[in-house]
């Protein structure tokens, strides 16, 4: 089946279940193809980990799930060392993130060491435990989940390591006639599709080879500057105290390439950036106190610096 009947199946399927995230749906397929890792955050009740876990499922790869708690050890994250009283030798017990796709749920409830380590990971794809370097598998991949509104007993996450994620996502409310569909559900009794009788639509190697296929995305070089300048923005405006680095420039490219891709075109447009640009950056900025004050937030901030960047014609 060719890729783009096969992402369409995909999101057809994720419609039936998850309603009125379609973008936020979109972003997380494009960061998934862009071989990134991924940042859910919304307050509780829209669907962050049901589309987190029906990603999961869809994928025919190994899955784990890690519940952060603040009481939670890097080893039971990374795993340990454990004494074979047979053998009389320590033999290591692969944690939960030996897995091709991680599922963290309020990432932001574990301590700072407990987070550190599961970004060590994320960033240099390897584990090294008692010396011994263990590799992740070529399709790792981290989706976390965070409430943004509670305080008690949480640990907010550092600006450098948010950089390891190529997304922040937002999951907002839905609209108000998407909302009732939601009511009709459970209103008509009707029978909820539980995720374990879906089956899987792709394959590790085919999740693979679509990765590949991003090599094959045309970028002109006038959107490689329009990218630039967008950065650029965000380091000198008013309104930031830190800017996006290169490796935000970077990781805006390839999740450009990969929304082009998913939109069924070899060829990256205007537009392919600017609809990933506020997930892609807005947790890679800092901004200053009055622009905070004025009711600024990071992601409205990148969408109104996009706009001000003369599109390429």
């Amino acid at each position: 089946m060719a890729f783009t009947e096969k992402m369409m199946l995909v999101r057809q399927q994720i419609g039936t279940i998850v309603v009125g995230q379609s973008a936020a749906v979109d972003l997380l397929l494009t960061a998934v193809l862009a071989d990134g890792h991924v940042l859910l955050e919304g307050v509780p009740g829209v669907a962050k980990t049901l589309l987190a876990r029906l990603m999961a499922r869809l994928i025919d790869a190994r899955f784990s799930r890690l519940q952060f708690t603040p009481d939670l050890m890097p080893s039971d994250v990374l795993g340990t060392s454990v004494f074979n009283m047979r053998e009389s030798s320590f033999e290591f017990r692969r944690g939960p993130v030996f897995a091709d796709i991680v599922l963290v749920d309020e990432i932001n409830r574990a301590p700072a060491k407990t987070q550190a380590a599961l970004f060590e990971v994320m960033e240099e794809r390897q584990a090294t435990i008692d010396g011994t370097t263990y590799p992740m598998g070529d399709l790792f991949t981290v989706v976390a989940t965070q409430n943004p509104v509670e305080q008690e007993g949480t640990y907010k996450l550092p600006e450098a390591q948010l950089d390891r994620f190529l997304m922040k996502i937002v999951m907002s409310y839905p609209a108000p006639e998407l909302e009732v569909v939601i009511l009709k559900r459970h209103n008509e009794n009707a029978r909820l599709t539980r995720l374990e009788d879906i089956e899987p639509l792709l394959t590790t190697d085919e999740l693979l080879r679509y990765r590949q296929l991003l090599e094959k995305v045309l970028v002109d070089d006038s959107l490689l500057r329009y990218i630039i300048d967008v950065v650029q923005l965000t380091r000198s405006s008013k309104a930031v105290y830190l800017g996006a680095s290169p490796r935000a420039a970077v990781a805006l490219l390839r999740a450009s390439k990969a929304y082009a891709l998913l939109q069924g075109r070899d060829f990256v447009t205007p537009d392919d950036i600017r609809f990933v640009a506020p997930s892609v950056l807005h947790h890679r900025i800092i901004l200053t106190a009055e622009a905070e004050m004025e009711g600024y937030t990071a992601e409205r901030l990148v969408q109104k610096l996009t706009e001000q960047v003369e599109v390429p014609k």
